[in-house]
């Protein structure tokens, strides 16, 4: 099986739910261009009726999203950057989010909204935001984080093919990896998260480009007699939460790794539900490893100062087995 760019994954995925469904329809600023690369060729094969380039406005894309599937459609939107997320917040958050419900369910909106997000080297504080825990915390959202080049074709699969609006988020250093991709029916249910490494010792949950970076620390820690088991949740809302219950009460330490802000971040709520939820399997309190409440720094240096490392998550990992 030849190896995939992520976000080719991701323009694969969409390219097969367009052929399977006419219903589905793709807006995104430099839409046929696509800058990013998860859109390109789009054009060519489906043309600029089902392939549209819209204006810089983000509010605008979303809410004729909204407008589009409510009469049947389903729209898939490029926002580019997550950082743009807040000026479409009220299409999102108060439309998007809120219609079924308010409906009774007399109307679906099918609704995919994808952006890259996270720091990317030097991009700043306005272009390396991780808003996942505000979509999550928006009741009527989706919101997927795939960590390899499958989850990120399987998920969008799943997620356009879901009556419910997803937030997509594609991480943007992740773009560019490479790993195998096929298309896997059993892959696509949103909510289902996945063990990635099997151990003993500590369960770490990861999120994201931080899955690679706990895989590269478990294999340290595999030379110090420290077997680390990984959780990828995929997506962030909802979240495979038995899963992760499962894996605590066989080893009894818990971490989640997350790229979103301390407060209120998504680890925060992993870590509340074990220490609530998982209380009496617990060897010690459970913690987390997340990017301090601060604006991402512009400076190379800073930037990784803030950023989750991979030496930030060893130090986290041997701290709660010497916590014991």
């Amino acid at each position: 099986m030849a190896d995939t760019f992520f976000v080719t994954a991701m323009r694969d995925a969409i390219a097969q739910a367009m052929r399977e469904d006419p219903n589905v329809v793709l807006f995104g600023e430099d839409a046929d261009k696509s800058v990013m690369g998860s859109t390109r060729g789009l054009v060519g094969e489906f043309g600029k009726e089902r392939v549209l380039n819209m204006p810089l406005s983000e509010a605008t894309m979303i809410g004729l999203a909204v407008g589009a599937a409510a009469a049947g459609l389903k729209p898939i939107i490029d926002l580019m950057v997550s950082s743009f997320f807040y000026i479409t917040m009220d299409q999102i958050a108060n439309q998007a989010a809120k219609l079924r419900y308010m409906s009774g369910g007399q109307v679906s909106l099918p609704i995919v909204v994808f952006a890259a997000t996270g720091g990317a080297g030097s991009a700043a504080a306005q272009h390396s935001e991780s808003p996942h825990p505000i979509f999550a915390q928006q009741a009527g959202l989706k919101v997927v984080l795939p960590s390899s080049p499958s989850d990120a074709g399987n998920l969008m699969l799943g997620a356009i093919r879901d009556p419910n609006p997803v937030i997509f988020l594609q991480e943007a250093t992740l773009g560019g990896s490479k790993g195998p991709f096929v298309i896997n029916e059993n892959e696509m249910e949103l909510g289902v998260g996945r063990v990635v490494r099997t151990g003993t010792d500590v369960t770490v949950l990861a999120v994201g480009r931080t899955v690679k970076l706990v895989e590269q620390a478990a294999v340290k820690l595999a030379s110090e007699n420290i077997s680390v088991e990984i959780i990828d949740p995929r997506t962030i809302y909802p979240w495979d939460k038995q899963l992760v219950l499962q894996s605590v009460e066989k080893t009894g330490r818990f971490l989640a790794v997350d790229t979103a802000r301390h407060t209120c971040g998504f680890a925060g709520e992993v870590v509340a539900t074990v220490a609530s939820e998982s209380f009496v399997h617990l060897i010690t309190a459970p913690k987390r490893i997340t990017m301090p409440d601060t604006p991402m720094p512009f400076a190379p240096h800073l930037e990784k100062f803030v950023s989750v490392t991979e030496e930030k998550i060893l130090r986290g990992i041997r701290a709660l087995l010497s916590n014991e």
